[in-house]
């Protein structure tokens, strides 16, 4: 078994040569190189497809429920105020900084070190699923959602994001619907035609004032809002379509393609959702891994922000060393001591049940 300390040590290395490597969405060939290099290195059979990076843990026995451990390894380009150079990982005082030190650097760096101390032991309950992936800051299709039919049956899964290491419970989906009121063109002086613009009020007032019978313990009820309209051409001619854009933020009360069905069984207009890959997710608070994360004082909640857990059919949880608040911002950073502390707490939470 793989010592602690040793583990957290390498952990910190590890980030600080991950965040000299850009890795733009989409352009992570390069990290995950030295991904698999590092697995590679502790004796471990290591499966790529473009960016992904999974393995299982050396005594996998297919009886045994799995747990997915997961985080990514893309990042957002720096913005215009960094004052320092993002790919220069310095530690100064207590701080590491670096483009993506934070969101999900720490995570991932510390979901790494926990497969490795477990990788070898025997005699487990559950077996580990170790998958280090692509394209979750622009919700891609070739990250995490390309490589889930090659993870095999998963029990739950660990979703590393910076949350301070306190519970993400439940996550809220989202669904984007373009909606279009057919009406009937005419000449507005004669009353001609009909109206498509107030058949899409009566759509939209819809949306705005009803309330899903379910409401989620954790974000409460669905909130739906229409955020874009167009229609009309010229001011003399009755429109003959008016299209409109609904923000749909989606609780873990329901599924996405429920809601949706819903929707269309209510509004008369035609309704169109972009995408419902983005599912709400959560996990139950009786869950033993939940449990053994309350019983060490960690604070379950649920989170406003997305992430890969939205692409996940199995429950799962959102944890993580780093603080949300620093996501994105300029000289991002995570505090050194986080990523040990954070190894720790997700080995001491997994110890209960594994």
């Amino acid at each position: 078994m793989a010592e602690l300390a040793t583990l957290q040590q390498q952990a910190v290395t590890l980030l600080q040569q991950l965040i000299s490597i850009p890795s733009f969405s989409k352009e992570e060939d390069r990290t995950a190189d030295l991904i698999e290099t590092t697995l590679q290195q502790h004796g471990v059979t290591t499966h790529r497809k473009l960016n992904n990076i999974w393995a299982w843990n050396k005594h996998f026995e297919a009886s045994k429920p799995t747990i997915l451990l997961n985080s990514h390894h893309d990042t957002v380009k720096p913005n215009s105020g960094y004052t320092r150079d993002p790919y220069d990982a310095k530690i100064e005082g207590d701080k590491l900084f670096g483009l993506g030190s934070n969101d999900a650097g720490g995570c991932l760096v510390s979901l790494i070190a926990v497969f490795l101390y477990y990788f070898e032991q025997e005699n487990l309950k559950y077996n580990f699923c170790l998958a280090t992936t692509a394209e979750e800051e622009i919700s891609g299709v070739n990250g995490l959602e390309l490589i889930i039919p090659d993870l095999g049956e998963l029990s739950f899964g660990i979703v590393g994001e910076p949350t301070l290491m306190d519970l993400a419970v439940a996550e809220r989906g989202l669904m984007v619907l373009d909606c279009t009121a057919h009406g009937k063109a005419g000449h507005a002086a004669r009353e001609e035609g009909e109206n498509a613009i107030y058949k899409a009020l009566a759509d939209i007032e819809w949306f705005r004032n009803y309330r899903f019978p379910k409401e989620s313990e954790v974000f409460g009820p669905i909130k739906m809002s229409v955020t874009i309209i167009n229609a009309g051409s010229q001011h003399n001619v009755v429109p003959a379509t008016c299209t409109f854009t609904v923000d749909v933020r989606v609780t873990d009360a329901y599924r996405n393609e429920e809601v949706l069905e819903i929707i269309r069984q209510h509004v008369s207009c035609d309704v169109k959702p972009r995408s419902i890959r983005l599912k709400p997710s959560s996990i139950d608070k009786n869950h033993p891994f939940v449990q053994a994360g309350i019983a060490l004082g960690r604070t379950p909640y649920g989170s406003p922000t997305t992430s890969d857990q939205s692409l996940l059919d199995i429950q799962s949880i959102k944890i993580g060393p780093g603080d949300s608040a620093r996501s994105h911002m300029a000289d991002e950073f995570i505090y050194v001591d986080e990523i040990g502390k954070g190894i720790a707490l997700y080995i001491e939470m997994l110890s209960k049940i594994v």
